[in-house]
């Protein structure tokens, strides 16, 4: 028992400030949606569409820098810091170009919006406000090259220092734009998002500055900031960082498109979805935060070549994440009248979002258990089947599943996120039986 807590206790400790880092980007993006809710229900609903949209195409190159991670952990693991300092190098490179495609996707997605079949108020307000944010993907990426290298050798706090510092700019910067002060014109839903850009240089700047500077870093570093171009390191990053990427857009792209159909449903549907589905993100937040410290502590286990201990450090994994996600769905369950209040008075967008609360209440473990799988699996290099995993879960079953019972069942929004129950719970015990299997047979 002793020896199970304090693999428990050391997955939390790494688990923490990447909890807290991740709550600050979730934190960044509930005062946005607070702020602009006080705009009305347009503004909130198109807020819900462009970052429903921007998330599905970010998430790609999150997924992508997270190919960094493991190599960072497994040459840590070994001893090898020069490997490891190379690995950011090329990390850099990868990010940055990652970065400016995925920029270009995201203002070429804004004049589809449309097609998509929504309001005449809300496709306006969206497709300018997605332009800018999709800008603000670049620094983000750049951010995540550094964050990545930080957390493979398990420093977890510059990252979430950081983060912390972006959300009081980001709130101040809101109150600038959003509503006109200090002399700025007041710029609505658009201003939310010039604060997130300019939060994200500064996220991106300050994080660079941190580790080419830190002594903690040195060791890992060479006297120059790039060094030269490395097509194998590249290949390897990519290796890893594309097939995650994928997963990412997979379980995103789900979610996205439930929000596309739910905008079919009016405004005031998308508008409590967005609401429900904020809470939902800051437990998920807590997920990622698990997986990360797994991740990192499978990876080391790995480059040292210790299979028992991938096991427990894996398995430590899933029960933290298991125990902690069912704490937030009874949570989810005593705030769901209160929690829309922060976004929006409108009764009847209140009342709707506190019943998608319920539900998102259900998939709570699931979600906590497939997300620190993928994680685990990631320290691990396996990534090609956890991909077809997450495809099969979201996209062959979850989205189907959900659109039956939204529309033809008759069931609404709640269908929908009865289709998120189908898809996470597939997913979570596809991926925990994977791991199962592959640190056995190891």
């Amino acid at each position: 028992m002793t020896h199970k807590r304090l693999e428990l206790g050391a997955t939390f400790r790494l688990a923490m400030p990447v909890i807290i880092g991740q709550l600050g980007h979730i934190l960044m993006g509930i005062v946005d949606s607070v702020m602009v809710g006080r705009l009305g229900t347009v503004p909130l609903a198109a807020a819900a569409l462009a970052n429903s949209l921007v998330f599905l195409i970010l998430v790609f190159g999150l997924g992508v820098s997270m190919g960094i991670t493991p190599l960072v952990a497994m040459a840590d693991g070994a001893g090898d810091f020069k490997k490891g300092g190379r690995v950011l190098q090329q990390g850099v490179r990868v990010c940055v170009v990652t970065g400016l495609v995925l920029v270009l996707a995201t203002v070429g997605l804004s004049f589809l919006i449309p097609q998509l079949k929504q309001q005449p108020g809300v496709e306006a307000l969206a497709m300018e406000y997605l332009q800018v944010l999709g800008v603000s993907i670049l620094p983000i990426m750049w951010f995540q090259s550094y964050r990545q290298f930080s957390e493979g050798v398990s420093q977890m706090w510059a990252p979430m220092v950081v983060t912390l510092l972006a959300n009081v700019l980001n709130a101040i910067g809101n109150w600038v734009f959003i509503f006109g002060h200090w002399g700025v014109p007041a710029m609505g839903l658009l201003g939310a998002g010039f604060s997130t850009l300019l939060n994200r240089i500064f996220m991106a700047v300050a994080m660079m500055m941190y580790v080419q500077s830190s002594h903690r870093y040195r060791k890992y570093l060479g006297s120059r900031l790039l060094g030269a171009v490395d097509m194998k390191c590249i290949r390897s990053i990519l290796k890893l960082g594309l097939p995650s990427g994928f997963q990412f857009f997979f379980e995103t792209g789900a979610f996205s498109g439930a929000a596309v159909m739910i905008g079919w449903l009016g405004a005031g549907s998308l508008a409590a979805h967005h609401i429900a589905l904020s809470a939902a993100a800051v437990s998920y937040m807590f997920a990622i935060g698990i997986s990360a410290a797994a991740s990192v502590r499978v990876g080391k286990e790995m480059g040292r070549g210790d299979m028992p201990a991938v096991r427990r450090a894996g398995f430590s994994g899933f029960v933290l994440a298991a125990g902690i996600m069912a704490s937030f769905g009874m949570v989810f369950v005593l705030v769901r009248h209160v929690f829309p209040t922060f976004y929006i008075d409108e009764r009847s967008v209140v009342e709707l979002a506190s019943s998608l609360m319920i539900i998102g209440a259900l998939f709570q473990v699931s979600d906590g258990i497939q997300a620190t799988g993928l994680g685990v699996l990631r320290g691990m290099s396996d990534v090609k089947s956890p991909t077809i995993i997450t495809f099969v879960a979201y996209w062959v079953i979850g989205l189907p599943s959900g659109y039956i019972m939204a529309f033809p069942l008759g069931w609404g929004v709640h269908g929908m996120w009865l289709g998120f129950v189908v898809g996470l719970t597939t997913s979570a015990g596809l991926l925990a039986r994977r791991f199962y299997r592959r640190s056995r047979a190891s």
